[in-house]
């Protein structure tokens, strides 16, 4: 064997064993995960799904399960009691937990519309002058605490009253949330899609404050927002930094490929359950939600200023924590990765 030919393989050994190396490092560290969240089958939850079913998670190199529960401010007490590894929730989460001091990051965002609406009868909707009318209302929430109770708060603030001055009941995501409003055990209702579209369509209640669109998120909010995130604790991302690129990877594509699909080959990916026997309603939700999605997952300062405005309005961890840095509580590193392996 010539001395260039063992050169020449000594090299591609080298190059072989330099590349073994690097997958090895980049690599998870835990492989297998559990991600809580509050109501999968909401759309704004829909990049998760896409992430699942299209079998971005199991490219990177892991077995995720998907946690459900009833709303938001259950998925973070799955995470901080150990049982989940992160959440798909709202970012609004994020804040306040940093004003306790207990901090966790966003670190890919889903949704840049928040998607709620305030759902009631036609008959009251007439009547309705301002959230100053919603007084001594009982009014349902995914689960209290979580981003739809923060929603209905920042209504009932922007009117001058005090969280309290409403009864806050959990109903959930699904066909309860809608029961619910109908039984007329509720006065009102703050949800999302599908529940949302499932109401109008009945043709007996009418969506006020509709952050599904561009003039309600400018009106509830006041212009540009952070909603759905993947967070996580600082601890874990230290712990598991390959971990949490694998994810965010995994979540970049499915914000991609939905800013790409049509409606129909959303539809069509989704699970039969999603669809409650109606494909061609919850395509009708869709359509409605679009404009709503990340296409890329980056967070923005601005949006997250923005929403700390809203939550000094009404929290108190918030209101009572002095100023505070909001640079904790988002980091892009990873989703800048995720955009440079997948452009």
């Amino acid at each position: 064997m010539s001395i260039a030919r063992i050169a020449r393989n000594a090299i591609a050994l080298a190059l072989a064993i330099a590349a073994a190396t690097l997958a090895w490092a980049q690599a998870p560290e835990k492989k297998k995960i559990t991600i809580a969240v509050g109501g999968k089958s909401l759309f704004y939850y829909l990049p998760l799904t896409v992430a699942e079913r299209k079998g971005y998670f199991k490219d990177e190199g892991l077995e995720v399960e998907i946690a459900d529960f009833a709303g938001g401010a259950r998925a973070l007490q799955a995470m901080v009691g150990g049982s989940a590894d992160m959440v798909s929730g709202a970012y609004e989460h994020t804040i306040n937990m940093a004003a306790k001091k207990q901090p966790i990051k966003a670190v890919v965002l889903q949704m840049k519309f928040s998607a709620m609406a305030l759902a009631m009868s036609k008959e009251r909707a007439a009547k309705f002058k301002g959230a100053k009318d919603m007084k001594g209302w009982k009014v349902g929430v995914t689960a209290p605490g979580s981003s739809t109770n923060m929603y209905a708060n920042n209504l009932l603030a922007k009117d001058g009253l005090k969280p309290t001055d409403i009864s806050v009941v959990g109903v959930g995501t699904g066909a309860g949330a809608v029961a619910a409003l109908e039984k007329g055990e509720l006065d009102a209702l703050v949800n999302l899609d599908p529940v949302l579209t499932q109401l109008e369509s009945t043709g007996k209640f009418a969506t006020l404050f509709d952050t599904r669109t561009e003039k309600g998120m400018k009106d509830v909010y006041g212009g540009d927002y952070m909603a759905a995130v993947i967070y996580i604790t600082d601890e874990y991302i230290r712990k598991y930094p390959n971990t949490v690129q694998a994810v965010v990877n995994a979540m970049v594509r499915a914000d991609k490929w939905i800013a790409k699909a049509s409606p129909q080959q959303i539809v069509d990916l989704m699970p039969a359950e999603y669809k409650s026997g109606n494909p061609s309603l919850y395509k009708e939700g869709l359509l409605k939600n679009m404009i709503g999605f990340s296409e890329n997952g980056e967070m923005s300062m601005k949006a997250a200023e923005n929403v700390y405005k809203v939550l000094r309005q009404f929290e108190p961890s918030v209101m009572n924590a002095g100023k505070l840095d909001l640079a904790t509580t988002f980091d892009n590193s990873f989703v800048k990765k995720a955009n440079a392996k997948y452009p």
